[in-house]
């Protein structure tokens, strides 16, 4: 009689995950995909009513749910913040850099102070928070950490160049952090979303002509689901990515395909 072996290859028992701007959106999706999994989740954001009203759902959904207040784009604060959880939750062993933000407005009319708004919160973050939690998986010799990009990473489109501007930083960022870290056992990849319908997008979904040209532009023909990017994620948190390193997973409907 053949023995049936159970597979762990995606299994997230016993790993604790940080992921910031994880109240709502994409963040609080990966949160939940990560959750079934077995991990158990710390949510981030800097209201604190809505960061805890997150992780109290989510323990009443019947996850494992933590949480911690900070601004991603203060360094100080994120230095004390991810000094808590490890002190007062426990490692941190999968970190999702979520948090960001968009601006839009033609090139030539963009100011300079959103300019470095964006830069900030997109950019500036991903290095703040990965390089604080880095010095402990560092010191683990192990760590997995997912940088959010986006399919702008490697394409353009009208009135956003500055937000694309920034995501192709994160995805050379994700680089290296390969570069600087692989040999202490960590693995860093980007994760870059094409069109989903999430509250940022909002206007655009609603908006019928753009949805159009999407699903036109889209070999998938559709906004892809905020869920749909959870498998990604897993797989680049668990075991079954153990030497994928420095790479961008585009989960896009095959819009880069077809540039």
């Amino acid at each position: 009689m053949m023995m049936t072996m159970k597979n762990t290859l995606f299994n997230l028992d016993k790993r604790r995950a940080l992921i910031t701007g994880s109240t709502q959106g994409i963040g609080l999706a990966l949160a939940y995909g990560l959750a079934r999994s077995g991990a158990t989740i710390v949510l981030n954001g800097r209201d604190e009513t809505r960061v805890r009203k997150a992780a109290e759902q989510m323990r009443a959904d019947g996850f494992k749910a933590e949480f911690a207040v900070f601004d991603v784009t203060d360094q100080s604060a994120v230095i004390a913040g991810v000094e808590h959880i490890e002190n007062d939750f426990g490692a941190i062993d999968i970190l999702i850099n979520n948090a960001g933000i968009q601006r839009r407005a033609p090139l030539e009319e963009f100011s300079s102070e959103h300019w470095n708004e964006i830069f900030n919160a997109n950019v500036s973050s991903v290095f703040y928070v990965s390089q604080a939690v880095a010095k402990h998986m560092i010191a683990r010799q192990k760590g997995k950490i997912i940088n959010i990009c986006s399919v702008q990473s490697q394409l353009g489109r009208p009135t956003i160049a500055p937000y694309t501007a920034t995501k192709g930083a994160v995805a050379n960022l994700t680089k290296g952090m390969c570069a600087d870290w692989a040999k202490y056992g960590i693995q860093s990849n980007g994760l870059a979303p094409g069109y989903f319908a999430t509250e940022m997008n909002k206007a655009l979904v609603d908006n019928e002509e753009f949805s159009a040209w999407l699903c036109k532009r889209t070999p998938a023909g559709r906004w892809g689901q905020v869920d749909e990017l959870c498998g990604a994620a897993i797989f680049l948190a668990s075991d079954a990515s153990s030497f994928v390193n420095g790479q961008t997973l585009y989960v896009d409907g095959g819009m880069t395909s077809c540039v």
